[in-house]
C-alpha cells in the first residue's frame, strides 16, 4: 500500500520543463533515509514511475534524475553507497540493472534547510518524522510539572509531559514543512510515512497498545538494572526518548497552520506484522523483539548508560519478550500515517 500511495503522490507532480540544450531534470530527496535496500527501492520507484509518466509527453526527451539521500551526519552513507548499482551513463549502457539516476548525500537535519530554494521536485520521508528534533525542554527540567521522572517514553507519562511532547511535534512538523516549501519547485509534492496512533481521549500519553507493550518491557528492563545497582537511578530519570506517534488530526493541524501545502491524502493504516522465522518459538520471538528495539534505540541507550549496560538491558528485554511471545506475535503491528502533500 505504501508504494501505491507513493505512486499516487508522484502523479500529482508537474513534469520538469524541457531546458534548451539540456535534458529535463527531475530532482528528488529522501529525508531521514536509512542505509539499506529500502531506501534504494524508493529511488527506483520514483525513477520508474516518472519515466513512465513522461513517456509520450512533450517533455519526453530523456528525462534525467538526481536523487539526494539525506540524514544526520552519523548515518553510514558509505554503506548505502556501496549498495548502489553502477550509474547507467558511466557504465555505457541503459536498462533496469543499472542505476538511472545521479546520486548524492546531503548530511543534516530535516528540521532545517537542506537545499537551495526551488530546487526539489519531490520529497519523501519514511519512518523518520516521529523522531523529534529534541527532547522537550520542560520534560528534562526537574522543576517543571512536565518532568518525566521514572519514565523514558511519553506513553503512560503525565498529562503535562504529554502536552510538552505534543507541542514539540507541532513545532517540529511546522518547521519541517516551512523548510520544504522554500526548497520545493512549483508543482512539487511530499510523501510521508510516519508512526502514528489512533485518536484517544487520553491524549498524547496514549500512544497505542503496541507502544504500551514495548515501552513497558524497555522501562521494566531498565528498572531491573537500577534495582540490581548496575545503573544509577538518575540515569532513568534523565533518559527520555524523543519519539512521538502523532494522530491524523495532529498532522492536519500542523499542515493547516503552515499553509504551504494542500493535503492529497492523509490517513492512518496498520502496518504489516514482521516476518518471524518460527513464531511458535519463544526464543526466536524474543530475539527478534530485542534486535528490533536495539536497532531503534541502541545508539541512544549506548550513549546514556554505556555499551555493556545496554547489552544487559536488551538481554532482559529479550527475556520479557519471550514470556509475552504469543501476545507479541498476534499484536506486533504498528499504525502508520500516510501523508501526501502538494505545494500550493
Amino acid at each position: 500500500m505504501m508504494l501505491y500511495a507513493l505512486e499516487e503522490t508522484l502523479d500529482k507532480i508537474q513534469l520538469p520543463r524541457h531546458r534548451p540544450g539540456n535534458k529535463p531534470l527531475l530532482t528528488a530527496a529522501d529525508l531521514g533515509c536509512s542505509c539499506g535496500q529500502n531506501t534504494l527501492l524508493i529511488a527506483d520507484v520514483i525513477v520508474d514511475h516518472m519515466t513512465d509518466k513522461s513517456f509520450g509527453s512533450k517533455d519526453d526527451d530523456g528525462l534525467e534524475f538526481c536523487f539526494y539521500f539525506s540524514d544526520l551526519p552519523s548515518n553510514d552513507f558509505n554503506t548505502l553507497f556501496h549498495l548502489l548499482p553502477q550509474q547507467a551513463a558511466a557504465a555505457g549502457r541503459d536498462g533496469r540493472q543499472s542505476r538511472r539516476y545521479f546520486a548524492a548525500a546531503v548530511p543534516g537535519s530535516f528540521h532545517d534547510r537542506l537545499f537551495p530554494e526551488r530546487s526539489i521536485n519531490v520529497f519523501t520521508s519514511t519512518f523518520s518524522l516521529h523522531w523529534l528534533s529534541q527532547v522537550p525542554k520542560r520534560v528534562a527540567d526537574k522543576q517543571s510539572p512536565a518532568y518525566n521522572k521514572g519514565k523514558v517514553f511519553v506513553h503512560g507519562a503525565s498529562e503535562e509531559t504529554g502536552t510538552a511532547y505534543q507541542r514539540q511535534f507541532q513545532s517540529d512538523m511546522m518547521r519541517f514543512l516551512h523548510c520544504r516549501a522554500a526548497e520545493m519547485k512549483p508543482g512539487g509534492a511530499i510523501f510521508i510515512v510516519s508512526l502514528g496512533r489512533l485518536s484517544s481521549t487520553r491524549g498524547p500519553t496514549e500512544q497505542g497498545y503496541i507502544y504500551e507493550v514495548y515501552c513497558s518491557m524497555f522501562e521494566d528492563s531498565l528498572r531491573d538494572l537500577i534495582e540490581e545497582e548496575m545503573v544509577d537511578g538518575e540515569k532513568m530519570d534523565n533518559f527520555n526518548v524523543p519519539l512521538y506517534a502523532a494522530t491524523v488530526e495532529e498532522f492536519k493541524e500542523a499542515v493547516d497552520a503552515d499553509g504551504s501545502f494542500k493535503i492529497n491524502q492523509l490517513e492512518l493504516v496498520m502496518g504489516s506484522p514482521p516476518v518471524v522465522d518460527d513464531p511458535a518459538n519463544r526464543g526466536v520471538v524474543g530475539r527478534m523483539v530485542a534486535n528490533y528495539m536495539r536497532a531503534l534505540f541502541g545508539p541512544l541507550v549506548n550513549a546514556h548508560i554505556g555499551g555493556a549496560m545496554a547489552d544487559e538491558l536488551f538481554i532482559r528485554m529479550q527475556r520479557r519478550a519471550e514470556i509475552r511471545a504469543d501476545e507479541l506475535v498476534d499484536e506486533m503491528c504498528f499504525a502508520h500515517i500516510l501523508c501526501s502533500l502538494s505545494l500550493v
